[in-house]
C-alpha cells in the first residue's frame, strides 16, 4: 500500500493538522468550508446563517477534541478527581468562549472575514443553554471554567433539559413565558454517548433476601425503570491543554416501543413508556406546588444523581479500582445545594445493595466522598419531601434514610442526653403533618464538609438554619466565598477594559487575578489612563444603549449614570425598593427641574418564577413606572427607566461592562453570596448595597470610600424583628415615603386603577418582611451621595479603577483553590501536549 501511494502516509498527518487542529487563519478558513460541505451538506451560495455558524462551531470544536481526548486519558490515570453534582448549569454560549480559551479569536475573525462573513453576527446565532434558573447554575459554570484552567481533573454532572429556563417577553408590562427551545437548531458542542447509559429504578417495593454468603440483604423491586444516556460537552481551560467534561443526562425509555401493545391496536400505549420516561429530562424545574410537580422534581434529582454515581463507579473500575471500596480515595464529590443530596442515600444503596459492602464501611466511604455547599438562608428553600411521596417513588432510599437517621440519633442522644427537642430538630425526618425528609440535614450528616458561600452567610448558617448541626459537627463547617471567572466576565465580555489592564500590568492577571490585578491600583492617579478608562466605559454604554433601543424601543443617554439591577426577581432582592427611589427622583425633579443631580438611566433585568405572583407584579410595577417617567417630556434625558427583557448570560455580557452603579440591595442576612455583585465590580461599576452576602467582603476589599453602603445590618434586623417590626410607623413618620405610597395607591402609575398594585402596597404596609420601609430613607440618602460623586468625573473614574484593582479575590480561581485545599484534597494534573 505504501509502495503504491508513496505520498499518502506523509500527506495525511499534515492534512489532519491543517483541517482538524491547525490554528492559522488559513487552516481555520479551510476547515469552515470543509465542515460546511461535509457536516452541513451545504455550499456557500445556499448556506444559511445557521449553516455557517454550525460549520464554524464544528471547526472550533475540532480544535478542542485532541486536547479533550488526552484530558480524558489523564482523568483515568489521575489519583483523585472532582465531580461536581448540580441540577443547574448556565454555561452561556460556547463559541466565543472556546475561541478565547483556545487562543484563536483573532485568527478565526480573519478567517471568517475572508469568507465574507461577520464573526460577531455568527456568534449571536448561537442559542444559549438555559439549564439553570440563575446564580446557582452560573456559579457551577464558573467553577467548571476554573477547574479546567487550573488543570484539575473534573467532571460536571447534571441534566440535559430539552427545554431550559423560559425565554422572557414583556407584554403590556407583564412577564410572559416563552418555551426555551435551545436545541431546536442543533447543538454542535455536545457529543452523544449512547454506550454510556444507566438504568434508574423508581417506585415498587423492597424484599428481604440473603446473598450467596448468607448475609442479610434487601432487594428493590421497582415499578418502572428509566434509562439515562450521557451527552458530553467539552469545557476548555484558558490557554492550557486541559479540556474537562460537562456530562449531562437525558432520560429515555428502556424499551421505546411496545410491539405487543401495538399489535392489539393500542397505538398510544405502544409509545407511552417512551413519553413518560422522557418527561424526566424534558424541562428545567417545573412548578413544584402541585403534587405532580413535586414528583417530577424529585424524579429529576434522583435520576441525574443515580446516573452520575453509577458512572463514577464504572470509571473507578476502568482505572483498576475493582470494587468501589476505595471510591472515596478516587473522587471528591461536591453537592451543589440540596438538589443532589439524595446522592447520600443512593451511594449507600449502590455500595450496600449492589456491591455487597458492609453498612459501616459504606457509610465511612459515603461521608469521605461527599461535601455539601449550602446556598440559602431561607428556610423555605431547604428542600423537604413528604414521606408518602418519597415512599412511593424511592422506597429503598427511605429505608436507608431511616437507618441513617436511627444510627445518627443514637449518637445525638449520647452527645446530648435528655435533650429531646434537639433530637427533634436534628432528625432527618420532620415529624410534622405528613412527615418530611429534610434533605439539607441528610446532606450535612452524610458529608465530611459543609460550606457556606460568603463569610457572613457561613456565620449565619452556624447561628440560624444549621445551628444544631454546627454545634454537633463544628469541624465540618468551612467558608468558601464564591467567585466568577475573569475569562468570560472580563476578557470576553469587556475586551476594552481587559486590554487596558493588560497594557498596564501584563496578561498574567487573567489566570492569577487575585495577585496580579492589584498592580492596576498604581494607575488610578494617571490622568491619561483615567481618560482611556472613561472612553472604554462610554463605548460600553453606547453599545448597551443601542441594544436597549433595539430590544425595547427606549432611547437612553449614554452620558447618563447607568444605574443597573439585574438578577432574579424576588421580594428579598428588593427591586421594588429601587422602584420607590425612582418615584422619589421623579417627584423631586417635577417639583424642582433645576435640581443638581446627574441624568440617570435605571435599568432592570431578571425573570420571575412563573408561579410567584408578587415577583411578576413587581415587573409590571417597574414597567408601569417606566411608562409614566419615559413618557413625561419634562424628564427628557434626566431620568429614564428600562426593563431589559430576557436577562441571561449573553445579555449579561453587554450589561455588566456598561454599569456605573451596581444595585446589591437585598435585605441583610437574606442573600447567601451573590455573584452579580462581583461581575459588576470587576467591570468597574461601583456598588450601592447592604451588608449582605459577599457585599461584606467586597466592601472590605475595595474600601468604604469606594462603596455606597446603606441599610440595617443582619443583627439589627434580627433585633427589630424580635421587638416587633411595624412598617406603618416608618410610613407615618416619613412624608416623602407616605406621598410615594399614596401616589401608587391612587392609580397614578396604573392608568387610574388603584387596585392593580394594592397587593404590593398592602404587603409593604402590613408585613414588609424584607424591611423596605425600614431601609428606605437610608437608601435614598445613599443614592444622593452616589449621584453627587458621579458629577465629579475624575473622582468617579478613579474609584472605578480602584474598585477593579481590589476585586481580584473574587475570581472563581481563588474559590476553587480554597475548595482544593480545604475540602477536596485534589492535585492539578497537567495534560501532556504529545499525542
Amino acid at each position: 500500500m505504501n509502495q503504491k501511494h508513496p505520498g499518502r502516509s506523509s500527506a495525511m498527518p499534515r492534512l489532519r493538522e491543517d483541517v482538524r487542529t491547525g490554528l492559522t487563519s488559513e487552516a481555520i478558513k479551510s476547515a469552515i468550508l470543509e465542515n460546511l460541505y461535509y457536516v452541513q451538506a451545504r455550499i456557500p451560495r445556499i448556506a444559511t446563517q445557521n449553516d455557517w455558524y454550525m460549520a464554524l462551531a464544528y471547526t472550533v470544536r475540532d480544535r478542542m477534541l485532541d486536547r479533550w481526548v488526552r484530558s480524558i486519558a489523564a482523568l483515568q490515570r489521575s489519583s483523585r478527581a472532582v465531580c461536581y453534582l448540580s441540577a443547574e448549569f448556565l454555561p452561556g454560549p460556547h463559541l466565543a468562549n472556546a475561541m478565547m480559551n483556545l487562543g484563536i479569536y483573532e485568527q478565526t475573525r480573519e478567517a471568517v472575514k475572508q469568507l465574507g462573513l461577520d464573526l460577531d453576527v455568527l456568534i449571536t446565532q448561537e442559542g444559549e443553554p438555559g439549564l439553570g434558573n440563575g446564580g446557582l447554575g452560573r456559579l457551577a459554570a464558573c467553577f467548571l471554567d476554573s477547574l479546567a484552567t487550573l488543570e484539575v481533573p473534573s467532571i460536571g454532572y447534571g441534566i440535559r433539559y430539552e427545554f431550559g429556563i423560559f425565554d422572557q417577553e414583556i407584554r403590556d408590562g407583564w412577564q410572559r413565558e416563552i418555551t426555551d427551545k435551545w436545541l431546536a437548531l442543533g447543538n454542535p458542542w455536545e457529543i452523544a454517548r449512547p454506550e454510556i447509559a444507566y438504568y434508574v429504578p423508581f417506585g415498587g417495593h423492597t424484599e428481604p433476601c440473603y446473598d450467596e454468603k448468607g448475609r442479610y440483604r434487601v432487594r428493590w423491586v421497582p415499578e418502572r425503570v428509566v434509562k439515562g444516556m450521557a451527552y458530553d460537552t467539552p469545557i476548555p481551560g484558558y490557554h492550557v491543554e486541559n479540556v474537562n467534561i460537562l456530562r449531562l443526562w437525558k432520560s429515555e425509555a428502556c424499551e421505546s416501543f411496545d410491539f405487543q401493545a401495538f399489535n392489539i391496536g393500542d397505538y398510544y400505549g405502544a409509545v407511552e413508556e417512551k413519553l413518560v420516561s422522557e418527561t424526566i429530562s424534558k424541562v428545567l424545574y417545573p412548578n413544584d406546588e402541585p403534587t405532580v410537580g413535586k414528583q417530577l422534581r424529585l424524579a429529576q434529582q434522583f435520576f441525574f444523581v443515580s446516573c452520575s454515581l453509577q458512572d463514577m463507579i464504572r470509571i473507578h473500575g476502568l482505572g483498576g479500582g475493582g470494587l468501589p471500596d476505595t471510591f472515596d480515595e478516587r473522587y471528591a464529590v461536591q453537592l451543589n445545594d440540596t438538589h443532589p443530596s439524595i446522592a447520600v442515600a443512593e451511594l449507600m444503596r449502590l455500595l450496600v445493595d449492589e456491591h455487597g459492602i458492609e453498612w459501616e464501611r459504606a457509610w465511612e466511604i459515603t461521608k469521605k466522598t461527599f461535601a455539601y455547599t449550602n446556598h440559602t438562608l431561607l428556610p423555605e428553600a431547604l428542600e423537604k419531601w413528604s414521606l408518602p411521596l418519597f415512599r412511593k417513588m424511592l422506597p429503598r432510599h427511605l429505608e436507608i434514610i431511616f437507618e441513617i437517621n436511627r444510627r445518627f440519633l443514637e449518637d445525638v442522644r449520647l452527645a446530648y442526653p435528655g435533650d429531646d427537642e434537639r433530637l427533634r430538630r436534628l432528625s432527618l425526618i420532620d415529624e410534622t403533618d405528613d412527615r418530611y425528609v429534610r434533605m439539607a440535614n441528610l446532606a450535612a450528616v452524610g458529608s465530611h464538609a459543609v460550606n457556606g458561600v460568603a463569610a457572613l452567610h457561613t456565620e449565619l448558617l452556624k447561628k440560624t438554619v444549621m445551628k444544631d448541626i454546627f454545634e454537633l459537627f463544628p469541624e465540618k463547617f468551612v467558608n468558601v466565598t464564591n467567585g466568577v471567572t475573569p475569562r468570560r466576565w472580563m476578557v470576553l465580555s469587556n475586551p476594552g477594559i481587559s486590554r487596558l489592564i493588560t497594557q498596564a500590568v501584563g496578561d498574567a492577571w487573567i489566570c492569577n487575578t487575585q495577585d496580579e490585578i492589584r498592580r492596576l491600583e498604581g494607575f488610578a492617579d494617571d490622568p491619561s489612563f483615567r481618560d482611556a478608562w472613561y472612553r472604554v466605559k462610554q463605548e460600553n454604554k453606547q453599545k448597551l444603549a443601542c441594544l436597549i433601543r433595539e430590544r425595547t424601543g427606549v432611547v437612553v443617554n449614554p452620558q447618563s449614570l447607568f444605574d443597573i439591577q439585574v438578577k432574579r426577581i424576588h421580594e428579598y432582592k428588593r427591586q421594588h425598593l429601587n422602584a420607590l427611589h425612582i418615584i422619589s427622583q421623579y417627584i423631586r425633579l417635577k417639583r424642582n427641574p433645576s435640581l443638581n443631580v446627574p441624568p440617570r438611566t435605571v435599568i432592570f433585568g431578571g425573570k420571575a418564577a412563573p408561579g410567584y405572583f408578587l415577583a411578576k407584579l413587581i415587573i409590571k410595577f417597574i414597567n408601569s413606572i417606566a411608562e409614566v417617567v419615559n413618557g413625561d417630556p419634562e424628564m427628557a434625558d434626566r431620568l429614564k427607566v428600562v426593563f431589559f427583557p430576557d436577562f441571561n448570560v449573553q445579555n449579561g455580557q453587554w450589561i455588566y461592562p456598561a454599569a456605573d452603579i451596581s444595585e446589591q440591595i437585598s435585605t441583610a442576612g437574606k442573600e447567601a453570596s451573590g455573584t452579580g455583585n462581583m461581575k459588576f465590580s470587576l467591570n468597574g461599576a461601583l456598588t450601592i448595597g447592604t451588608l449582605d452576602g459577599a457585599n461584606v467582603e467586597i466592601l472590605e476589599e475595595v474600601g468604604s470610600e469606594n462603596f455606597f453602603l446603606f441599610g440595617l445590618t443582619a443583627e439589627e434586623i434580627a433585633n427589630l424583628n424580635m421587638l416587633g417590626y411595624n412598617p406603618r410607623a416608618f410610613y407615618e413618620k416619613n412624608e416623602e415615603l407616605k406621598e410615594i405610597i399614596e401616589l401608587i395607591r391612587s392609580g397614578f402609575f396604573s392608568k387610574g386603577d388603584g387596585s392593580l398594585f394594592q397587593p404590593l402596597t398592602d404587603a409593604l404596609l402590613n408585613r414588609d418582611e424584607y424591611f423596605l420601609l425600614a431601609d428606605y430613607q437610608s437608601y435614598i440618602d445613599c443614592q444622593g451621595e452616589a449621584g453627587t460623586a458621579y458629577l465629579d468625573r475624575d473622582r468617579w473614574i478613579r474609584m472605578s479603577i480602584l474598585n477593579v484593582s481590589r476585586m481580584g479575590r473574587f475570581s472563581s480561581d481563588r474559590s476553587i483553590r480554597e475548595y482544593l485545599e480545604k475540602i477536596w484534597r485534589v492535585e492539578p494534573l497537567m495534560v501532556n501536549r504529545e499525542k
